[in-house]
């Protein structure tokens, strides 16, 4: 009798039709991003799943707050009545300090402007890969949050926003080996490059001569080249700096100010506008010799008016050689 259905292709050529659509797959959304669409759609669904996974820690939290002894509360309100009373006695010259700090800044033609506009954002996940240092946040790009966003809390620099979806964005912390910022020592300024160490609380300080002024215990803060970090946030604190002769760097590690395995509340930073700031060229003999950027509300008009051979530029006049009395 001849069978209803005829037979397939053999259990090898659909295995080895299969292996192909997937490899087709695979090189067509790494090399052409083919369904960079379909990933956002789909994060876009699971973000309820996710919010809903998120609900029962919440309500514990809340459960937790509402059973809070009355005693605890009290102590905590003095105590915070005391911290708040020594940070207005702190805040009182603010005011005074920055306005000092802004006029030495114009006059040193620096870019620091702090007017950075700042968001909360909430934890929602880890990442489990062990060799990845990720997080997902609640704010996504109805929020305005944008991929390379800094993203900061209480303690100093988290790291920077990965990827973007519609109702939350995943973060690479500042410990991937995959990031790297730009820090400058506060005690000297010196300018190094660090990058994620893998660990939860450090980093490293690469191709750094041996020679270099870092000592153990140096405080290393955000430098804001590259325009990516702003300036003077805290990072990491400088824990060994040993060397080698027959290496030409040193080996430096760095513990951050941040605990990365405490994250709870984090903060989107949206640096200042480019768009206000103005970038100045001095140039002497034809050839530009320095850049500065500094607000355009800021700049000094004298400077402007400084006698120049284009209608653009600043010439800086050569000095003239002054004669010892003393020879």
């Amino acid at each position: 009798m001849k069978p209803i259905f005829g037979r397939g292709p053999s259990l090898q050529l659909r295995l080895f039709l299969a292996i192909l659509l997937s490899a087709s797959l695979m090189l067509a959304d790494s090399r052409l991003g083919a369904f960079a669409n379909i990933r956002y759609l789909l994060n876009s669904a699971v973000a309820p799943l996710q919010y809903a996974a998120n609900l029962p820690r919440e309500m514990l939290d809340v459960l937790r707050g509402q059973f809070s002894s009355h005693q605890r509360l009290l102590t905590e309100n003095k105590a915070l009545k005391r911290d708040l009373l020594v940070m207005k006695s702190n805040v009182l010259l603010l005011d005074q300090l920055q306005q000092e700090n802004q006029r030495l800044r114009e006059l040193l033609g620096s870019p620091f402007v702090r007017d950075e506009r700042k968001m909360v954002a909430e934890v929602m996940a880890v990442d489990s890969d062990p060799y990845s240092y990720q997080v997902m946040i609640n704010k996504g790009r109805v929020d305005g949050v944008y991929e390379g966003q800094p993203v900061i809390n209480d303690k100093g620099i988290v790291g920077q926003v990965s990827y973007v979806g519609a109702h939350n964005s995943r973060v690479l912390l500042l410990i991937d080996p995959t990031n790297a910022i730009p820090v400058q020592v506060v005690r000297n300024d010196i300018r190094v490059i660090a990058t994620g160490g893998g660990r939860n609380h450090q980093i490293l300080l690469e191709h750094v001569p041996s020679s270099t002024d870092i000592k153990k215990g140096d405080l290393l803060v955000s430098s804001g080249l590259g325009g990516r970090y702003p300036e003077g946030y805290p990072v990491a604190r400088v824990t060994s700096f040993t060397f080698d002769n027959k290496r030409p760097f040193a080996q430096i590690t760095a513990k951050t100010t941040v605990q990365f395995d405490r994250l709870r509340y984090l903060l989107l930073v949206w640096p200042t506008d480019r768009s206000k700031m103005k970038v100045n060229t001095v140039v002497a003999d034809g050839k530009p010799i320095m850049t500065a950027v500094t607000p355009i509300d800021t700049v000094d008009p004298i400077i402007l008016n400084m006698p120049s051979s284009k209608p653009t530029d600043l010439v800086v006049p050569t000095p003239k050689k002054v004669n010892n009395a003393n020879q």
